[in-house]
């Protein structure tokens, strides 16, 4: 868990302190930052991340989700208009882009932004100037853009449905974020963190999956990624009602329905290898990866946490001294 930067990015392993190194790097930067990955990866965890944690977090983080709004209507949000410019526009109005003036302007979606809106925003960033709908005069505006998608950019450019030079410029710095079935150590991370916001919520405590439910969720490919399993935990909370324990039958069918399906690998000793790993590197981290207070907290001897950490070949921050 990564909570430096105010909101809670989750995971560890190399993809996830990639992440975080990456973040470090260009927190205090200007230089627009693009980041990719699937749907429900927390791309905009990770761009609010950059904000809250660098010099610009004292001014506004504005997101904007470009296949949300049609593009007739997102030209006009963006960018602003005067009084007069189109039937309707009865007062100026600045862009969003303008209010996130010193801050920080994310852009989720950007492969779905229209040819005319790429060459505005290709121009904005190569003069950092901005005019609103209806005027003649430029502004100067000092925004940090962060930028993603969840479609393959390449393929988007070689289609000739995105501009090649706006991409370059986007791309600067570049984040990549894999999905979660090649993160499949961290969902136990995951489940123990949902499972804390919605108790809490729901003011229950003690709430635990069976060790068969875990097994599904372990082998479960998750599409939609961290997003889908933060929405399953939510829905197995509900569907146990008073019940302190998630078994199968509370899982969805789509995930339940592995348990028929012939020569699935995820064995319930899998599952209970990544409890056991996870069990131990959030024990470390709680203790601040001190090895020996680690292991008399979990009541082991140390040689004992040496061999668990050699076994699971956990990985830390660095080598801390006894």
């Amino acid at each position: 868990m990564y909570n430096r930067t105010g909101p809670v990015l989750i995971g560890r392993g190399p993809a996830f302190y990639r992440v975080l190194e990456m973040i470090d790097r260009v927190k205090d930067s200007s230089v627009p930052v693009f980041i990719c990955g699937e749907s429900g990866t927390g791309k905009e965890l990770v761009a609010r991340a950059i904000h809250e944690s660098g010099t610009r977090k004292n001014k506004r983080f504005i997101a904007v989700n470009c296949s949300a709004i049609p593009d007739h209507l997102l030209e006009s949000e963006l960018f602003g208009y005067i009084r007069g410019a189109f039937t309707g526009a009865v007062r100026n109005r600045p862009g969003l882009i303008e209010e996130a003036e010193g801050g920080t302007f994310f852009l989720d979606e950007i492969g779905d932004l229209s040819p005319r809106l790429q060459a505005k925003l290709l121009r904005l960033l190569q003069e950092k100037e901005i005019r609103r709908i209806g005027e003649n005069c430029t502004r100067y505006i000092d925004v940090r853009f962060i930028s993603a998608t969840n479609k393959n950019i390449e393929n988007e450019i070689e289609s000739k449905r995105f501009r090649d030079d706006l991409y370059y410029r986007l791309k600067i710095i570049s984040i990549e974020i894999p999905p979660l079935r090649e993160r499949r150590d961290e969902i136990i991370c995951f489940l123990n963190h949902f499972i804390k916001i919605y108790s809490d919520s729901m003011n229950r405590t003690d709430i635990r999956f069976s060790s068969q439910a875990l097994s599904l969720l372990m082998n479960y490919s998750w599409p939609g990624n961290v997003r889908e399993l933060q929405n399953e935990v939510q829905r197995c909370m509900v569907l146990c009602n008073k019940e302190n324990f998630i078994s199968e039958k509370h899982l969805s069918s789509k995930i339940y329905r592995q348990k028929r399906t012939p020569g699935s690998c995820y064995s319930f000793f899998h599952a209970r290898a990544e409890f056991e790993k996870s069990f131990i590197h959030e024990a470390l981290r709680r203790c601040n990866f001190h090895r020996l207070k680690t292991a008399k907290d979990l009541g082991l001897s140390r040689q004992g946490l040496f061999k668990l950490i050699k076994k699971h070949d956990i990985e830390t921050p660095g080598q801390r001294k006894i």
